[in-house]
């Protein structure tokens, strides 16, 4: 009789503790975005500008954005500012071409960037420039190369001979940067936008 009382117990217990649920997405019934080639190659021929950063996507992937841009940068002249975003990360993935860039925290006469400036509401969010990095790391650029830059690192390329285009990955947990799909793409590269 004890043992089938102790068994009632401990059957009563297990029954009042709930049972873990499985993990869910974070991101409820997404889609998965597809850029083709032709669309990042159209972005790249159409760049007339020594400096040209252009969004190709900007997707909400759940708990972030995820943007996809391509970025083309010609030969320096002169003392380019150093940037920082306060919220999102970057990461470039070198097409071609090579160039050197210095990272670091200690950005040198720095100001903040105007909430109306089109970096700031459409690419990269707030943040801020200043003349250059004092303490930094130096790294040189080249095809094929990957560097990440987290939310807050200054970063300033301070030579480039002749050219280097990169595929950028913005990563916006915060969400500062608005969102755009395959159809504003289109229209972007077709000038409607």
């Amino acid at each position: 009789m004890a043992e089938k009382a102790l068994a009632f117990a401990l059957l009563t217990v297990l029954a009042a503790v709930p049972l873990q649920d499985s993990p869910k997405p974070t991101c409820s019934k997404c889609s998965a975005s597809y850029i083709p080639s032709d669309e990042i190659q159209a972005y790249l021929k159409r760049v007339t500008t020594a400096v040209a950063d252009q969004q190709v996507r900007a997707v909400d992937v759940g708990k972030s954005h995820v943007d996809i841009g391509v970025v083309f940068r010609g030969p320096i002249a002169g003392s380019p500012n150093a940037a920082e975003h306060d919220f999102v990360s970057e990461v470039y993935h070198v097409i071609d071409g090579s160039a050197t860039l210095v990272t670091g925290w200690d950005i040198v006469d720095y100001k903040r960037r105007a909430t109306t400036a089109q970096n700031v509401s459409q690419l990269n969010g707030p943040g801020g420039d200043g003349t250059s990095i004092r303490n930094g790391v130096t790294h040189q650029l080249k095809a094929g190369d990957v560097i990440v830059i987290p939310a807050g690192v200054g970063h300033q390329f301070t030579k480039i001979d002749d050219h280097i285009r990169y595929l950028m990955v913005r990563v916006d947990p915060d969400r500062v940067t608005p969102l755009k799909d395959e159809a504003a793409s289109r229209a972007d590269l077709a000038g409607k936008r």
